[in-house]
């Protein structure tokens, strides 16, 4: 997204094609043109200056997202691409430092959909809708509910089992309230009629890292993030 205050978009499903990207790089260019010709003619030189791509948390799926993208997008425009991590709060200092930002077209924000739930869940110092303007849908990608390989279950109906007997026992990890890793264990929860605790984690990266350390039995995350920690056996997949 561009902050009309400048943009977000969605959390990726891994590397897309070449020519998505380059889609994805024209339709942001001309979202931004049209984003700041309101205050300023969109010269033919736009961009004229680096342009900051601001994620969360290091390791997350917002942050791989960004760094497939970024050299495509770069190469399309012919100017450096930054990816400009700004961890904590959930993902709100990634997305103030946007709303807060020059309106000029340079700094973008790639987030997923907390940044649209979130706000419907507590007060927040932005409006998604008057502080942003979206420019594309950049990744989709299903969430993948996880396990660390000590937990002894191989499926669902293992883990509903293990979670029926060891009510307010197992602990799940999520990063920013109203992410859909948040949301997606709170309807697993509802769905099942289990009860599990959460521990809410700076954002998604510190999340994985959290539960890969133990520290956590379980969490829903996407794909971008999780598929090399499956391959390596430091985690386990359910469903």
């Amino acid at each position: 997204m561009i902050n009309h205050k400048l943009p977000s978009v969605s959390e990726g499903r891994g590397r897309e094609s070449v020519m998505e990207i380059r889609r994805f790089a024209v339709c942001a260019l001309g979202a931004v043109c049209a984003a700041v010709s309101a205050g300023a003619a969109c010269s033919q030189s736009f961009p004229a200056n680096p342009i900051r791509i601001v994620t969360s948390e290091t390791g997350g799926g917002t942050d791989f997202t960004a760094r497939a993208i970024s050299p495509e997008i770069s190469n399309a425009l012919g100017q450096q691409v930054i990816v400009d991590n700004r961890g904590g709060a959930g993902g709100l200092i990634a997305i103030d430092t946007v709303a807060t930002a020059q309106p000029d077209g340079y700094t973008l924000v790639l987030y997923n959909n907390g940044m649209w739930t979130l706000p419907l869940i507590q007060k927040l110092p932005y409006d998604p809708v008057t502080d942003f303007a979206p420019i594309t849908l950049a990744t989709t990608t299903p969430n993948i509910l996880v396990v660390h390989p000590t937990v002894p279950i191989s499926s669902v109906k293992d883990l509903i089992a293990l979670a029926k007997s060891k009510p307010w026992e197992i602990i799940y990890a999520t990063g920013g309230t109203g992410s859909s890793n948040h949301l997606a264990a709170e309807l697993f929860n509802s769905m099942a009629v289990v009860k599990t605790v959460r521990i809410p984690k700076k954002g998604s990266g510190p999340a994985l890292i959290g539960l890969m350390s133990g520290q956590t039995q379980l969490m829903f995350t996407n794909a971008a993030a999780v598929t090399p920690h499956l391959k390596s056996g430091r985690l386990k997949a359910l469903a």
